[in-house]
């Protein structure tokens, strides 16, 4: 177990804007495309749309939902929602209508920011919400608005965001998030991650998830400037990156292959960036040896979720050793930081495993959610009485302290009575040259139940083959833990934070099995 340090002082979230608003009004804040607004300028945007918010009854405790790409409003309605004690609601523009509805009906919502060429997906809502469109008339909307209300003084467990989980492992459940939980972004941006009120960062993840809206405060909470991007195609984010001389940025390990794979085909690197932070899933050795190539600089892995608010471990810039003596390192998530108490234990038993040993990592601290939305059941079998956070990952930890993901518990397959994790199998497969992205899943067999079925995306320029892919997973692996068969894709499918949807692998293997 690793007991937190909590001698760290650390700001809310909330309070972060008007402090540099007062301190260095004039320095950039945030830039989205040809736009730049200073601290004073986004503090006073915020004010007056908590005004306009005001106007249409919006008070303290409702939820105010937005369904738009990334763009400076997602600033705005986060902290004039925290001016006026609203919980601001993101939802992910990639759902269908189906999803949107569900989590509409979940959350209710008083009012919601909506892109005009987003409204199709409110066709199968029963109830909408009151609508203020993102075009542009927003702008005259929200400056319309009579004097801003006097600050309302935010609690430490106030609910400042409503987050719905991707749903790659059912219906997506929202996930309060408070003052208290994120007092991670302050403590991680100027503790952890080397950020200062010199720092460049690159905001390019969606905002309607913790890995983009958590991350997208880091250099605003240390005084720094936030760059805004909405797509995540290679020439527009490396343009962005050599434009503002980025010094640090997040990315799923898939976003860095094609970064990486835009360098190495001609195009220009980034002498700015100073670290590059990846998560969602570990990085090939492969894969960052060719990224330290283009980038030339600091690397950390970083592992949260949703319900921890953020990052709970990270990998430190000296643990990305390829080569060298800390190579296997390259395959952990990291140590705990110093304010997470993790703890990995037999989940049939709730009893801790021995250092070596694979259990279910469990997470408690100031930065864990107190439950979901309005699912007291669903709370109660993720949140244990003490209040240990039940992440449904399986890991081990080595004596040294750090973690090495084996993959969900759910994932796990069972071949022959013997226990596979894919996460291993496809670390194992990531290795080859030809390889640029792989995934495995369980698949049944006549003979020991459940087999490894690999999908796998070839390397740009590359030539990779089923056979060729299953004798090299044999030279890394026990053969019961290979893949039995292999499929060439195009492409992995995945959701808007970068996770492999491996419910669609499963949905394709069915099809496939039925021809």
């Amino acid at each position: 177990m690793n007991s937190p340090h909590l001698d760290f002082d650390a700001r809310f979230p909330l309070e972060l804007l008007g402090q540099f608003a007062k301190k260095t009004p004039e320095a950039p804040c945030l830039t989205f495309y040809e736009e730049t607004f200073s601290f004073a300028q986004l503090d006073a945007a915020s004010d007056r749309l908590a005004a306009a918010l005001a106007d249409r009854s919006v008070k303290a405790g409702d939820r105010v939902a937005i369904l738009a790409p990334s763009s400076p409003a997602f600033y705005e309605l986060f902290f004039a929602c925290g001016k006026i004690g609203a919980i601001m609601t993101p939802i992910n523009a990639r759902l269908s209508a189906r999803e949107v509805a569900a989590i509409l009906a979940d959350s209710k919502p008083v009012l919601m920011l909506i892109d005009s060429a987003l409204m199709p997906l409110l066709g199968d809502a029963a109830d909408t919400p009151d609508l203020v469109l993102l075009d542009s008339s927003y702008r005259a909307w929200r400056d319309a608005a009579r004097d801003m209300p006097p600050h309302r003084d935010a609690l430490t467990d106030d609910i400042i965001l409503l987050l719905y989980t991707s749903g790659t492992t059912g219906k997506a459940k929202g996930v309060p998030i408070s003052q208290r939980n994120m007092l991670s972004v302050d403590r991680t941006a100027s503790k952890m991650w080397g950020f200062s009120d010199h720092s460049v960062n690159l905001v390019a993840m969606p905002l309607f998830h913790i890995g983009g809206m958590g991350y997208g405060l880091m250099a605003l909470s240390q005084g720094g400037h936030s760059i805004l991007l909405d797509t995540l195609e290679p020439d527009a984010v490396i343009s962005a990156m050599r434009r503002y001389a980025v010094t640090h940025a997040f990315f799923v390990p898939a976003v860095i292959q094609r970064l990486v794979e835009h360098v190495e085909h001609g195009g220009h690197s980034v002498a700015s960036l100073q670290r590059l932070i990846y998560g969602a899933s570990p990085i090939s050795e492969n894969l960052l040896l060719r990224a330290i190539a283009a980038f030339s600089c600091a690397f950390n892995h970083a592992y949260g979720m949703t319900e921890t608010a953020g990052t709970v471990i990270t990998l430190a810039p000296e643990d990305h050793d390829p080569g060298g003596p800390r190579a296997a390192r390259l395959r952990s998530c990291g140590r705990a930081m110093p304010w997470a108490e993790i703890v990995l234990v037999d989940p049939a038993t709730g009893h801790p495993v021995s250092v070596g040993e694979v259990g279910e990592i469990r997470v408690r601290g100031d930065m864990t959610t107190n439950g979901y939305w309005q699912k007291p059941d669903e709370t109660d079998a993720a949140i244990t009485h003490d209040g240990w956070f039940c992440t449904g990952d399986a890991a081990l930890q080595d004596a040294d302290g750090y973690f090495y993901i084996h993959d969900r518990y759910k994932d796990m397959i069972i071949s022959g009575g013997e226990n596979v994790y894919p996460a291993e199998v496809e670390n194992a497969l990531a290795d080859h040259p030809a390889i640029a992205e792989v995934a495995v899943i369980g698949v049944p067999h006549a003979k020991w139940g459940e087999t490894p079925r690999a999908y796998v995306v070839a390397s740009v320029g590359a030539d990779i083959d089923e056979a060729t892919a299953i004798a090299f997973a044999r030279e890394q692996l026990a053969h019961y833990k290979c893949p039995t068969s292999v499929a060439i894709v195009d492409a992995l499918p995945r959701n808007a934070s970068g996770k492999v949807l491996k419910q669609e692998l499963r949905a394709m293997a069915d099809r496939e099995a039925r021809i």
